[in-house]
């Protein structure tokens, strides 16, 4: 690992450790996810969590590869939510459905992307990880598709990347050597099964900087 990385992976524990001091046995009140929330996301039909590394595509884009774990616990599949570029988006506001927002990855600083190359195993629409220390371009950012007025943390939600319509999806293709095991992510132009998405683990903020709750470290 980089050595920008490792400090990064620093910095963001030691922010971790501080708001789960701050938080011990309190009860969350809040039913929405927030911007700046630190969430994992659990595709509800294939039961895996998104999912990024520093491991290149050996096709396509040739950028950092995105993928699905079976993990619970693996601190690689944790993702901040951020407003689009150039649009504040206040720290602890719920995230309404239809809103654009990045989904950036806490360990190596690259916001969830697509684009039209194909994905290598499915050849779908591949998806994944671009840009420097949160900041890439107008193809990372995706409307939140949900039901009611606000992005509910109960509800399995989906995301429709901007630029280009589809869905992040997941259909089960399996990876063999060097990630051997995990499920390829990509975009699909349907709204079906193999596109929702459940927020699971995480720290959720309120415009205080005050967390509300957390579920694991």
């Amino acid at each position: 690992m980089e050595t920008s990385q490792v400090f990064r992976v620093f910095v963001n524990l030691i922010w971790l450790l501080f708001i789960f001091s701050k938080t011990e046995g309190r009860e969350s009140e809040a039913q929405f996810v927030t911007c700046g929330s630190l969430v994992k996301l659990l595709n509800t039909r294939h039961n895996v969590r998104l999912h990024s590394h520093d491991v290149k595509y050996g096709s396509g884009s040739g950028q950092q590869s995105v993928t699905g774990v079976d993990s619970a616990d693996d601190s690689n599949s944790y993702w901040r939510i951020r407003g689009k570029p150039s649009v504040i988006c206040q720290r602890g506001v719920p995230i309404k459905c239809g809103q654009h927002v990045r989904i950036t990855h806490m360990t190596t600083g690259r916001n969830l992307h697509s684009h039209h190359f194909s994905s290598p195993l499915s050849n779908n629409q591949e998806v994944s990880a671009f840009g420097e220390n949160g900041e890439g371009d107008d193809l990372d950012v995706w409307s939140v598709q949900c039901g009611g007025g606000y992005w509910d943390r109960e509800e399995a939600v989906r995301f429709k990347h901007v630029g280009t319509d589809a869905f992040l999806s997941v259909t089960g293709e399996q990876y063999g050597h060097p990630i051997r095991g995990q499920r390829e992510v990509h975009g699909m132009h349907s709204a079906n099964h193999h596109n929702y998405w459940k927020v699971m683990e995480g720290v959720f903020i309120q415009p205080s900087n005050d967390p509300l709750r957390h579920d694991e470290l």
